[in-house]
């Protein structure tokens, strides 16, 4: 389907993107190219959360009915993705094809499958090469390490800290692996992290993604960058005026999917990159993502998963003793630490902040009650002090 027919059928089918349109003043008939769109305000993420509460469950976005879905997942916000009834929905085939995965491959996805559609994306992707998927997901490390080892399973997908966490109890529990390749996302990859990976024998590749959108970009073997796939446009644009900006230059990703099903169209997704259009040493014409180089707004990703400082105040918030808060992330050999330190009149209510956390902020975190005047009521919510070396 090329753009101006696509625009014509979410026009007809999503209420929420119809409006989008008029509002801009454009009529499907007067968009044949990505550059007719430009005229079109950029869709932030954050406000998929208002739309989807005013007009649940998918706000006014979804081009079929939700019983034609195959699924619907839930991402913190709370946020609902559809998944419709196609083969691998997310697309992640291609890239995971690339990182060399293929039949008969016996591999591990420890992505979660809990609500979120992480799991379930790479699942299909893998499965749609004829690969065997062990649903692992996050935890129980013993276990999974003892799976690794007697099933011979040579292929891994999940964070990259995590991999290397498995490597650690592995060793530990003394239990040889036959690990041979890796594909990992959702958080970053420094080079000291790839390198000690590689030396233990595993081959990483890494990909860029998000839960609405699927696939966005992948690594080939030159390591050169994220190539972005033919069944998504990626555009970088300025943060203020949502103008595209030409390759090279950082701005944020912010893409239009192909899709018929759900009406991603100039959505932003938050984060900072750049586009390189040259050809890659590998053969391919794609324009490549240059890598994550920040976020445009106030979340975090944590463990690969995003933390948005609202989140945060959502929980103390039940919490009346509580009279400042701050949060603050730290990253010590390839694992992240997420501390909220509260500043309260009753300092026995932190083991109660602890347990109830991942319930509304959806990761586990340590809660440290700090001394009064440690804290001040405009103290950064949230601060990332981590460094990626």
């Amino acid at each position: 389907m090329d753009l101006h027919s696509l625009i014509s059928h979410l026009v007809s089918r999503a209420p929420a993107f119809a409006r989008r349109m008029q509002q801009a003043g454009l009529s499907p008939d007067a968009v044949h190219s990505l550059s007719d769109l430009a005229a079109l305000p950029v869709q932030r993420k954050g406000s998929l959360v208002e739309l989807q509460a005013a007009d649940p469950p998918f706000g006014g976005m979804l081009a079929v009915t939700p019983g034609e879905l195959k699924g619907i997942y839930q991402s913190p916000g709370p946020i609902y993705t559809p998944e419709p009834k196609v083969a691998d929905a997310w697309r992640w085939a291609p890239a995971l094809q690339t990182a060399g995965f293929g039949p008969n491959q016996g591999v591990l996805n420890a992505f979660g499958y809990h609500l979120s559609p992480a799991g379930v994306m790479f699942h299909e992707g893998l499965a749609a090469l004829g690969c065997t998927v062990i649903p692992g997901g996050v935890g129980n490390q013993e276990q999974q390490v003892r799976l690794l080892h007697h099933l011979e399973l040579t292929g891994y997908v999940g964070l990259p800290s995590y991999l290397k966490a498995l490597l650690d109890k592995a060793e530990e529990l003394s239990l040889p692996l036959s690990l041979q390749r890796a594909f990992v996302a959702a958080e970053p990859l420094p080079p000291s992290l790839r390198d000690e990976l590689q030396r233990r024998g595993v081959q990483v590749r890494q990909g860029y993604g998000t839960a609405e959108t699927g696939n966005l970009g992948f690594e080939c073997d030159a390591l050169a960058g994220w190539h972005v796939p033919d069944d998504v446009w990626v555009q970088i644009c300025d943060l203020t005026t949502g103008a595209p900006l030409p390759a090279g230059e950082v701005g944020e990703v912010v893409i239009t999917s192909k899709s018929p099903h759900y009406a991603l169209v100039r959505f932003g997704v938050g984060d900072l990159s750049s586009l390189d259009t040259s050809p890659c040493t590998c053969g391919r014409t794609s324009a490549r993502l240059m890598g994550w180089q920040g976020r445009a707004d106030a979340a975090v990703k944590v463990r690969g998963l995003f933390v948005h400082p609202r989140q945060l105040a959502a929980l103390v918030a039940r919490f009346p003793s509580i009279v400042y808060w701050q949060g603050e992330i730290t990253r010590h050999n390839h694992k992240d630490r997420l501390v909220l330190r509260i500043e309260t009149t009753d300092p026995s209510v932190a083991q109660q902040v602890e347990v109830l956390a991942p319930s509304v902020v959806k990761i586990r975190l340590e809660v440290q009650a700090v001394a009064p005047g440690s804290l001040t009521p405009d103290a950064e919510p949230l601060v990332d002090a981590r460094t990626w070396n």
